[in-house]
């Protein structure tokens, strides 16, 4: 059976692939012969330089055409892909590439300076690759190879033993909590899940996808593949740029994504009038994830863009998609990420591993998760993987509970939650409603040592631009909202909020310097 690239370039050759438009007008375009063309490439120097199926190979960079290239390329040779945030320190990168035993590292063109800067830190690696431009300075660091080389490569598709070929992913965690761990999937997802799945979601094959956050983020990365399998046009943009993403939209009829809720509050945040000057009609399946969206931000995107257009999944890394809370009922059931996705099981379970039989927020329980889309392990770390684990269900370790028509609600993650004289309290309902503010832009609240309560309720707020919010108003509008012990006991401005790429909250570094010295939870 030919590979669905190799089939796409026979049946739609000149159809548009990929495209990467940059703002100062230099536009890259791939047919679907040529996104072919570039893969094959790819994945014939891959083998030239040693790599067999389930052979690592680490690639790094931003959204750009070459990353869609290598992506295809690690899966026609089988080979294990490993994204690398590229984002991270040389320390934590140097951390990350050396733990995957990756072999053979496929590096943008920017980036190609700190990888050769970290070579001698990486022994694993036999071959770095610079794809995709000239190296900054213009000169190929020694023993690295460049585009010349892929160019050089055979076109043709790979030849590599089907039977051995299965492949797979390895992506590691954003390491919110402590060190990436690498989740590991062999293989692909369930193939009548995931085709039921998207065709929840409305996938078309005329659609054009638009990146919406980085593509080594599984989200975003996995709703890509997608829709390169469903042979649609992809709309790759380098840098987020929230006007410059509007126009990318307006231009190419953007009509797909996944998107993180930073990226989408940053583009309805817009003046009004920038807004006007783009086409946003086009947008048919906004898929909302990588975090909670709150009730208020999607009362501005259905504002925004079409309102049937706003889908929004609950998963993971490691467990896939595992629910889905389809358009008509985003404002219907404000908190809930929807009912099981196709080929979902999932069972909550309490304190004393039993499961919950009730309902409503006073019967929550740790969301357990079945099908066969989950993760294989985490690599080199099978005790953690055993550890979320109960017979074949698995767990990320949020909390949750049912209403009565099935709806499941996200409280927070377990190791969040704030427990404040006695009481649980989970600080995603309170960021929930301080976030129904007009002058709140964004807000991250955790738990801060007290010698009275044990933990104190803490936020931290981001104004909206112009805004002279004080603390006193913060806890005033939340007093209307949030029972007393809920209350923020503190409240303090800051100019952003730490991120990951993908958009998750890096809750550890705002907690650190409350509890340097003392003993967190």
């Amino acid at each position: 059976m030919p590979d669905f690239l190799t089939a796409y370039a026979q049946s739609q050759p000149d159809k548009l692939a990929v495209v990467d438009d940059k703002p100062d007008g230099t536009v890259v375009r791939w047919t679907y012969a040529e996104l072919e063309a570039q893969a094959n490439r790819v994945a014939n120097l891959l083998l030239t330089l040693g790599a067999r199926p389930r052979t690592k190979i680490l690639w790094c960079g931003p959204n750009s055409p070459e990353v869609v290239a290598v992506i295809n390329a690690a899966r026609k040779i089988g080979a294990i892909a490993v994204p690398l945030n590229y984002r991270l320190t040389p320390q934590e990168a140097a951390y990350v590439i050396d733990h995957s035993d990756a072999e053979i590292a496929y590096v943008d063109h920017e980036y190609a300076p700190m990888f050769a800067q970290l070579r001698d830190r990486l022994p694993k690696v036999r071959h770095m690759i610079a794809a995709g431009g000239s190296v900054a300075g213009g000169t190929v660091p020694d023993g690295m190879l460049s585009d010349a080389d892929i160019a050089a490569a055979p076109s043709d598709p790979p030849e590599v033993d089907e039977a051995e070929s299965t492949g797979g992913t390895m992506i590691y965690t954003s390491g919110t909590t402590g060190k990436p761990k690498g989740a590991v999937r062999s293989g692909g997802q369930d193939p009548e899940a995931v085709g039921a799945l998207l065709t929840l979601l409305g996938y078309r094959p005329v659609d054009v996808y638009i990146t919406s956050g980085p593509l080594y983020h599984s989200g975003p990365g996995a709703f890509m593949a997608a829709g390169l399998l469903y042979g649609q046009t992809i709309v790759v943009q380098r840098k987020f740029d929230a006007e410059d993403w509007l126009r990318l939209v307006d231009k190419y009829k953007a009509s797909s994504t996944f998107s993180a809720p930073a990226l989408i509050r940053m583009i309805c945040a817009l003046p009004e009038e920038v807004k006007a000057r783009y086409d946003r009609s086009s947008m048919h399946v906004m898929i909302a994830n990588a975090a909670p969206w709150s009730f208020a931000l999607k009362q501005q995107y259905v504002a925004n863009f079409p309102p049937e257009s706003l889908f929004e999944v609950y998963g993971s890394t490691e467990l896939g998609v595992d629910t889905v809370l389809l358009p008509e009922d985003q404002l219907r059931k404000p908190g809930s990420c929807g009912r099981p996705a196709p080929g979902i099981e999932i069972k909550l379970v309490d304190d004393d591993g039993k499961e919950v039989t009730g309902t409503g927020p006073d019967h929550p329980g740790e969301v357990f998760i079945r099908s066969k889309g989950v993760f294989d392990t985490y690599y080199k770390n099978d005790a953690s993987y055993a550890a979320n684990s109960q017979g074949d269900y698995h767990t990320v370790g949020d909390v949750a509970y049912w209403d009565d028509e099935g709806y499941l609600y996200i409280c927070d993650r377990k190791t969040d939650m704030i427990i404040t004289g006695g009481m649980n309290v989970y600080p995603a309902e309170i960021e929930a409603a301080l976030d129904q503010h007009p002058e709140i832009y964004d807000v991250a609240v955790f738990g801060i040592p007290s010698d009275e309560w044990g933990e104190a309720v803490h936020a931290t707020v981001v104004r909206a631009p112009g805004s002279t919010l004080t603390a006193a108003e913060v806890t005033a509008f939340a007093r209307d909202h949030l029972a007393s012990y809920k209350l923020p006991r503190s409240v303090e401005f800051t100019g952003e909020l730490p991120r990951t790429g993908s958009g998750k909250l890096l809750k550890r570094q705002l907690r650190a310097p409350y509890w340097a010295g003392r003993q967190a939870r």
